[in-house]
């Protein structure tokens, strides 16, 4: 059995690796959907939320606000540790809870796609047995995001200044899939490769 983290930048196509390797027959444990689940309406850690950062954190429909957060977090560096302190123990709990109905149902490979893996440090690192990156270049990223969410280029840089830096995602990788100039055709080919070496 195999538990792969899978990880890689804004903008890396990290999800698109993800859903290749799905389609293969990996278990996929997204953590961000995870993350994003807890604080929409009705989140699960909305309530914790609410308490720590007050009600204008919240939006009309029960969700955190994400834009007010993100310009928070921005102005004050500790309140990104709060919030990962509400986050994170929720995070961890259900991804254990996917992992385990996961291996009930019979699924040999588990794939925990998680953004921030390296920037959690021994946390992540030590519950998966290999660590995949989805490598690109910074200016990349920055186009991709741009296209697909009109967030300014200088947004962009702010959020990928506040991830780990592509050195740092390489020096932890033990595969690298190197997603810049090619076709999906392309790209399924590398992630045929590495499919191949977990058995799927």
């Amino acid at each position: 059995m195999w538990r792969i983290g899978l990880t890689g930048g804004i903008g890396s196509g990290k999800s698109t690796v993800a859903a290749m390797l799905s389609a293969r027959g990996a278990a996929l444990i997204d953590a961000d959907a995870i993350s994003r689940s807890l604080t929409a309406p009705n989140g699960l850690a909305m309530a914790e939320v609410a308490k720590a950062f007050g009600p204008q954190m919240v939006n009309a429909q029960g969700a955190m606000d994400r834009q007010a957060m993100r310009q928070h977090v921005f102005q004050n560096p500790e309140a990104k540790q709060r919030l990962e302190a509400i986050i994170h123990p929720w995070v961890q709990r259900l991804t254990q809870e996917q992992a385990q109905m996961a291996l009930q149902q019979g699924m040999r490979v588990l794939l925990f796609d998680v953004p921030l893996l390296v920037e959690s440090g021994a946390r992540w690192r030590g519950q998966v047995d290999q660590v995949v990156v989805v490598d690109c270049d910074g200016p990349t990223q920055v186009q991709r995001v741009m296209a697909r969410s009109g967030l300014a280029a200088a947004e962009i840089e702010g959020i990928m200044a506040q991830q780990a830096s592509r050195a740092q995602r390489l020096a932890c990788a033990d595969a690298v899939v190197f997603n810049q100039g090619l076709s999906l055709l392309e790209l399924e080919d590398q992630v045929t490769h590495l499919a191949a070496d977990f058995g799927l």
